[in-house]
């Protein structure tokens, strides 16, 4: 039976495989669903011969790929063999194609250009047949335009009578001819125009070239002034009188004297020297000039050539609005002028009459109170030093240049000293960024010098000479900070850069001494006042800085007569020659040195009023703790190594400020016993300020800082220690007794002090013994005070009164 049933599940099965196999996807299910409807383990079974018909269709499968495997290898292999045979014959096929192209065109453009020339020698033949008619009309024509624009008048005239009679009759049937005739009457009104023309043309030229003829003329001059020495070599021969531009290749003067270009420099050999006629062409002027003097018509070329002249002056002399941003501007601007005067002084040497010195002498001064107008303006803008010392240059070299060609110049070098004052100025501002910046890096501590090298190197920036110190092994410190060496330096760069302006100023060197000390009295005085002034009010600077400042002024003001000494080398001018200035850096740093020593006390009452904000009684303690406060044993700490580093000062500032911190510190403690917020204190209280007071006076009397005599420094404390020794002893009687006698034990003790703080202490009997009335001790002492607040009462009004 089992045989049976296993033989219909398998043909069931085929059954069921061959269904799926032949029926469509939507019809499966079905199908499936009968495998689970029969007998159970019937699906494992199911799926086991799928496994198998599966595992036997896969390898059909492989044996058809691997039977057509090798006849597809071999088609592909054909397909590629074929593919490069066909990109073969593309390639072939264009490159028959471009060259056919070109073939075509090569043989397209020459019959085009058969044609062309065909065409051409037609037209040639005619051209040429009617040309041999006109040419010679056309020659002449030619020729009056020649004649024109090479300003050959008078040929040009007889050039126009030969067409007229001649030419123009065999050709006259053509339009330009007729055009010609009827233009030559107008080119002869026009002769006069032209040459009228020709003169503005000049005008303009020398317009537009007036900058490079200056700027060459300047230039000639500097080499004149500098390094000519066969110039100099004239001027001391007493042959030379003043330069002209340079005419023809060389240099003129107007003695005759001739200097040539070749005795420059091998460098400036090879450069092109431009001369005025090879920048301005001046034969326009000559032959204007001419044919209006045969004209009979001269004084109206020479007015309006004057007034031309004007006008181009006054267009030159107007600046242009940003000239004072940079030197290049200031350069034109002067190039300008100088070239304007060049040619007016060629003009006036080379013509007869077309202008006079008293025109140029007017022109001149006109232009010399307009510069001078700008100048000042444009000067007052510059706030860079170094572009108002490229400035004093420039019009030094212009006013030697104009003065060689004789133009007075003295009011230029007068205008001079006011620019040198607005150059101090400049100095005074860049120097005055530069101090700050200095004193913004220093760390105010002294100066480490490792080694000897170093220590050299030190004083070679700063005359420092301290034989103690000299003595000392390295390492070892200098008691100036980085600052000082670092100023003074500045202070020497701040007078070689003020002599810069002094030179080629045709000064004596008592002048200019004389300069260079008051510039540099500016500096000192009002600039590097001014910075240590800011310096020592900023809220940074603490106590040790104001110390090293103290410190730092001391050795400037020490080093002020190496800087009388080092203009001195610089002007060779003796120190002991009359009326010379002497620097008033003595009194700038002691100037600052004081007001570092009034913030040194402020400073330190501030610090102290600090550490007494921090104090924090309990005024009705009832005991006190047996031991100072807190806040007032830092505050003496502070003070103790804050005189320490006050051992550098000198001794008055030192001994000043500690007298000053403790009577200030006395002042606030006795201000805060008699506090009006403050109601009430006990004795316990009273004897813990003593306890404080205590300590105040173990410090002044430790001399923090020497030089004290006696119990001075413990006198600060003397008004407290009285008011607490009365209170503590409570020896009213005494104190009542001998008020307002010299030996009194009490005798800083003031009536009216004594009052408030016994008030104070009499609301705190009331409160803290309500029930004390009923003991005598305790009534007797209530009386008591209340008698002695009677007797203060009549005391101070008694003061009052």
């Amino acid at each position: 039976m089992a045989e049976n049933e296993t033989l219909e599940c398998i043909t069931e099965h085929e059954r069921i495989l061959q269904e799926i196999e032949s029926t469509d996807t939507a019809c499966v299910g079905p199908t499936l669903r009968s495998i689970y409807d029969d007998q159970p383990n019937a699906h494992k079974r199911f799926m086991e011969k799928l496994d198998a018909r599966i595992r036997n269709h896969d390898r059909e499968i492989e044996k058809m790929c691997n039977f057509h495997h090798q006849g597809f290898v071999d088609a592909i292999t054909e397909l590629l063999k074929v593919r490069a045979d066909a990109e073969k014959l593309m390639v072939q096929v264009s490159d028959t194609n471009r060259r056919l192209q070109e073939a075509g065109r090569e043989v397209t453009i020459q019959t085009e250009e058969v044609i062309r020339c065909r065409i051409q020698q037609r037209n040639m033949a005619t051209t040429v047949e009617k040309l041999q008619l006109c040419i010679p009309v056309l020659e002449m024509y030619s020729k009056l335009k020649e004649q024109l624009e090479s300003k050959r008048y008078y040929a040009a005239l007889k050039t126009m009578e030969q067409l007229e009679k001649v030419y123009i009759p065999r050709v006259s049937q053509y339009r330009f001819c007729q055009i010609m005739a009827e233009n030559l009457p107008k080119l002869r009104e026009e002769i006069k125009e032209i040459s009228m023309s020709d003169l503005k043309d000049f005008l303009e030229s020398i317009r537009k070239h007036s900058d490079k003829v200056g700027e060459t003329a300047m230039r000639q001059a500097q080499q004149h002034r500098t390094f000519n020495s066969a110039v100099a070599k004239q001027v001391s021969m007493g042959h030379y009188t003043k330069p002209v531009y340079s005419l023809n290749g060389r240099t003129q003067t107007h003695n005759g004297l001739v200097m040539d270009d070749d005795t420059g420099d091998e460098e400036d050999a090879d450069e092109e020297i431009l001369t005025a006629q090879d920048l301005v062409d001046f034969s326009p002027v000559y032959r204007c000039l001419h044919i209006y003097t045969v004209l009979g018509d001269r004084e109206t070329f020479e007015n309006y050539y004057r007034k031309q002249r004007k006008k181009q002056a006054r267009l030159v002399l107007q600046p242009q609005a940003n000239m004072h941003e940079t030197v290049e501007g200031y350069r034109r601007y002067f190039n300008q002028i100088v070239g304007f005067f060049v040619v007016e002084d060629h003009i006036l040497h080379a013509t007869r009459g077309l202008v006079t010195r008293a025109f140029t002498d007017e022109l001149w001064n006109m232009a010399l109170s307009k510069i001078i107008a700008v100048l000042r303006t444009h000067s007052s803008y510059c706030d860079d030093p170094d572009l108002v010392l490229e400035l004093k240059n420039l019009i030094v070299i212009f006013a030697d240049t104009l003065q060689g060609y004789g133009f007075p110049v003295n009011r230029l070098f007068d205008l001079l000293f006011e620019v040198r004052d607005q150059y101090n100025e400049t100095l005074l501002k860049k120097w005055a960024l530069v101090f700050r910046e200095i004193f913004e890096l220093d760390n105010y501590s002294p100066i480490p010098v490792e080694t000897e090298e170093e220590y050299k190197l030190v004083i070679s920036r700063f005359p420092f000479h301290d034989p103690e110190i000299e003595k000392q092994d390295f390492p070892k410190k200098l008691p100036m900070s980085q600052s000082v060496p670092q100023i003074y330096s500045q202070v020497k760069e701040f007078i070689y850069a003020s002599l810069k302006f002094s030179e080629s100023l045709h000064r004596s060197s008592t002048e200019i001494d004389d300069m260079l000390r008051k510039s540099t009295n500016l500096l000192l005085t009002r600039t590097l006042s001014s910075c240590l002034q800011n310096l020592i009010k900023k809220p940074h600077i603490g106590l040790t800085e104001l110390v090293q400042i103290i410190i730092n002024t001391t050795h400037l003001e020490q080093a002020c007569r190496y800087l009388e000494e080092f203009i001195t080398n610089i002007t060779n001018v003796s120190p002991e020659t009359v009326h010379t200035t002497r620097l008033y850096g003595l009194s700038t740093f002691k100037d600052a040195r004081h007001a570092a020593e009034g913030e040194i006390y402020t400073k330190l009452n501030q610090k102290i009023d600090e550490f007494i904000q921090l104090a924090d009684y309990e005024w009705s303690m009832a005991e006190s703790d047996g031991r100072a406060s807190g806040y007032l044993m830092d505050l003496i700490n502070f003070l103790r190594s804050t005189f320490q580093v006050f051992t550098h000062l000198p001794g008055k500032v030192a001994q000043t400020a500690c007298m000053s911190a403790c009577k200030h510190l006395s002042t606030s403690m006795m201000q805060m016993l008699l506090d009006t917020e403050l109601k009430q204190i006990s004795m316990g209280a009273i004897q813990q300020f003593n306890l404080d007071v205590i300590q105040c006076e173990l410090f002044a009397s430790s001399e923090p800082v020497p030089g004290f005599q006696g119990d001075t420094l413990q006198l600060a404390f003397i008004d407290l220690r009285q008011l607490l020794d009365l209170f503590m002893v409570w020896d009213w009687s005494t104190y009542l007794a001998d008020y307002g006698q010299p030996t009194s034990k009490y005798l800083r003790v003031n009536p009216a002090t004594a009052l408030a703080l016994l008030e104070k202490m009499k609301d705190t009997n009331k409160k803290n013994n309500i029930f004390s009335q009923f003991r005598k001790n305790d009534r007797d002492k209530q009386k008591l005070i209340e008698t002695v607040v009677k007797q203060l009462r009549s005391l101070v009004n008694g003061m009052s009164s």
